[in-house]
């Protein structure tokens, strides 16, 4: 089993975001990787630098995700930004177009609020180096699947099951976990996304909203009390070709490990109806009782057993890096799900 991150991902590291009104320090910065590194060289697994942090392949799968005014967007948005009198050096939105807006704006402070939908996705000078360091690691650990290995995994930060088409959110830019479907789709006809973070995953939804060819499933804190909110109900089935291929299972704020697993079960049954050739796993290690985000309850055995259950599926399988946030959990939990998956 390959494992992939590149170091280049510490280059993004906002000190702050904005929580409930509150200016608090941001629980994604570079700690979260050395965390998940530490879990895994305790589950006897070592991680691989990918040969590139960004090249012409990887620009032209991503333009197949996101569209080309959000990709130039990331690149070139801090740079606008520092030409505004008295900016900050921390790229944040002040304004958003709800309810929709009816133009494309021209100025970089509404091409933020465009683009940006919360508060939880601020960017430095050289966020976006780390960003796409980040999506290069889940490009190679598909291709290493697209090679013929039966697993892989990406330790992605910053994560990215919030990014849309064209929307940064929850501390998310690129996403990550549709860049390795479309690589996978390289090869196999069908594949799954299996999302088992806290949070739904509303970016990666409505990547594939309209689309028969990737299904996708989300395990997650009920919307109607918990982050995104907007998005994750149970009766968001998908549209047109897309129409039941996406199926949402939230739960109860507080539910545990075995409300998580029943309904895991569950979620494995209806992927299966799909008929998938490769999966991808969007692992998120936040649903842990400690998380500083928490909204479930997991111990972190639980985490062996959601790894066994995953294992079982039997498919070419590309692990995701998601959410998980430092606690003097995370490595451990980490370290305990990839020897549930791993069968060690």
């Amino acid at each position: 089993m390959k494992l992939f991150y590149h170091p280049d991902q510490e280059r993004h590291a906002p000190p702050t975001f904005l929580l409930r009104g509150r200016t608090v320090a941001s629980p994604e910065g570079p700690v979260r990787a050395e965390l998940l590194a530490e879990g895994l060289d305790r589950a006897g697994l070592s991680l691989t630098t990918p040969a590139d942090a960004d090249s012409p392949i990887l620009r032209g799968r991503l333009a197949r995700v996101h569209t080309p005014r959000y990709l130039d967007f990331l690149e070139t948005i801090h740079a606008r930004w520092s030409e505004l009198p008295d900016a900050a050096e921390i790229v944040a939105p002040n304004v958003h177009p709800c309810g929709g807006g009816h133009h494309y704006p021209r100025h970089p402070v509404g091409r933020v609020g465009w683009h940006m939908h919360d508060m939880a996705c601020p960017m430095t000078a050289d966020s976006f180096a780390g960003i796409l360091a980040s999506a290069a690691s889940a490009e190679a650990a598909a291709e290493a699947v697209l090679a013929g290995d039966r697993a892989s995994y990406a330790l992605c930060r910053p994560p990215g099951h919030h990014a849309g088409p064209e929307r940064a959110g929850g501390f998310c830019f690129l996403n990550n976990s549709a860049l390795a479907a479309t690589v996978l789709r390289e090869r196999f006809s069908r594949v799954a996304i299996l999302d088992v973070d806290l949070h739904h995953g509303n970016g990666t939804q409505d990547i594939f909203y309209h689309r028969g060819d990737v299904w996708t499933g989300s395990l997650h804190a009920d919307p109607a009390d918990f982050y995104p909110f907007f998005w994750g109900s149970a009766n968001e089935e998908g549209l047109g070709e897309g129409l039941g291929t996406n199926v949402n299972l939230p739960l109860p704020l507080g539910s545990d490990g075995a409300v998580f697993l029943e309904h895991l079960d569950h979620l494995i049954v209806r992927l299966a109806d799909f008929r998938p050739e490769a999966v991808i796993v969007a692992l998120g290690l936040d649903a842990h009782k400690a998380d500083p985000l928490a909204g479930l309850s997991l111990e972190t055995d639980d985490f062996a057993r959601m790894g066994r259950r995953l294992a079982d599926i039997g498919l070419p399988t590309v692990l995701v890096q998601e959410g998980g946030y430092p606690t003097e959990h995370l490595s451990e939990n980490l370290a305990t799900f990839m020897g549930g998956f791993t069968g060690a």
